[in-house]
């Protein structure tokens, strides 16, 4: 008898909360239904775009799915500032691809774009950009090749989370975050040739509380990106390689230019890569800064600089600047960082002279070379050692 009220008590919880549990009505769009043809031919770029006007309209919560097949698209904008609905998800089973005439997308500043939308989610699918044949142009010194497109890329928008997507050969960036806040990433696949030009896997800049989430990044430049104006960014769990690493910069570009700050590195692993915790600034002069950063338990496999700052970054070599880099570091910790360098020297604080980096902290540090003691270099840095640290410190 006991039981068999203990049972009714908690059948009757069940019901009460049931009861004042709202989820809000959902209205579900399906790209077919808009005329998006699944054969990757045929050009479906105004069928998915009535199908976004139509999920704007509604009142309701929106999901606008995409079935499995390969959907043709040139270059879309999805404009939220009109938008009535609360919230809108792409569920994507297929395959979003470009045209094979890579100059159409190539003129264009960005393939597939977001701009002023709030609580827009993309959940699945991939994204096809078909950019080797614009890489194949630039590498050859072409003179008519076209800059080439962003795949994905997120403007003055809030509430953004994208999961489980797989961005595939962007002629640029995979995926940009500009001038947004509460972005959230994760399981994210990025892969493109590791001589891939300009093909960041996720760049970050003027953006707030981001985050972004155990995914995997194989591209031909930054692995993540992080520019001027980021705020509160939170990266954990990524797999980089090949790539260039996970870089706060360049900065010093203009003088006029926003901070970084409290940005966290977590559970990465680097194999590699051309580098792997960086910090990188023109020696220009610049009102720009970087503070508050972590970078914590990370592994790297063969990479060729696994921390480094550099302030007199100019990587063509080429009309490189000769002044100093106005841009103020400080409060940079590295901590439980181990694993192999591909050079000797495994560590290198290349800081300004105008303005030395400070508040560098290296703690319980194990990178080696062959097998062998490693090697760090210092100019203009003030910092301490804890714990054990290996290489030796030249603070």
């Amino acid at each position: 008898m006991a039981n068999y009220k203990s049972f009714l008590y908690t059948l009757l919880l069940i019901i009460l909360c049931s009861l004042n549990f709202s989820t809000a009505n959902i209205t579900n769009y399906n790209v077919l239904s808009f005329g998006a043809k699944p054969n990757g031919v045929t050009d479906s770029t105004q069928a998915i775009l009535k199908t976004w006007v139509a999920a704007c309209a509604s009142t309701d919560a929106a999901t606008i799915y995409i079935p499995k097949g390969r959907y043709l698209l040139h270059p879309l904008a999805f404009e939220g500032q009109d938008c009535k609905s609360s919230e809108i998800t792409f569920r994507i089973d297929g395959t979003l691809v470009a045209p094979a005439d890579y100059r159409i997308l190539g003129q264009a500043e960005n393939w597939l774009s977001f701009y002023r939308v709030n609580r827009v989610s993309i959940i699945g699918g991939a994204l096809d950009a078909k950019g080797a044949s614009l890489w194949t142009c630039k590498a050859a010194g072409g003179t008519n090749c076209p800059n080439g497109a962003t795949t994905l890329s997120f403007s003055y928008s809030s509430n953004i989370k994208v999961i489980g997507l797989l961005s595939l050969n962007s002629q640029m960036f995979h995926i940009v975050v500009n001038h947004c806040q509460d972005v959230h990433m994760e399981g994210v696949k990025v892969i493109a040739n590791g001589n891939s030009p300009n093909t960041d896997g996720i760049h970050v800049q003027l953006s707030k509380n981001v985050a972004i989430l155990k995914s995997s990044i194989q591209t031909g430049d930054d692995c993540i990106s992080i520019g001027p104006g980021t705020q509160n960014l939170w990266i954990e769990h990524i797999a980089c390689g090949p790539g260039h690493g996970i870089s706060i910069g360049s900065l010093a570009k203009d003088l006029e230019e926003e901070g970084v700050q409290n940005v966290t590195v977590k559970a990465a692993v680097f194999t590699g890569s051309q580098n792997g915790l960086r910090i990188k600034s023109w020696a220009r002069p610049s009102k720009g800064f970087v503070q508050g950063i972590q970078f914590l338990n990370v592994v790297m496999r063969n990479v060729q600089n696994p921390i480094l700052i550099d302030q007199h970054y100019c990587p063509h070599n080429i009309n490189c600047p000769k002044d100093v880099s106005g841009i103020k570091i400080k409060d940079v910790l590295y901590r439980n960082i181990r694993g192999t360098s591909a050079t000797a020297v495994a560590i290198k604080f290349d800081c300004s002279a105008r303005n030395p980096c400070t508040g560098i902290k290296l703690e319980d540090v194990n990178l080696s070379y062959l097998n062998q003691a490693a090697q760090s270099t210092c100019s203009n840095v003030n910092g301490q050692a804890f714990g054990m640290v290996l290489p030796d410190t030249c603070f």
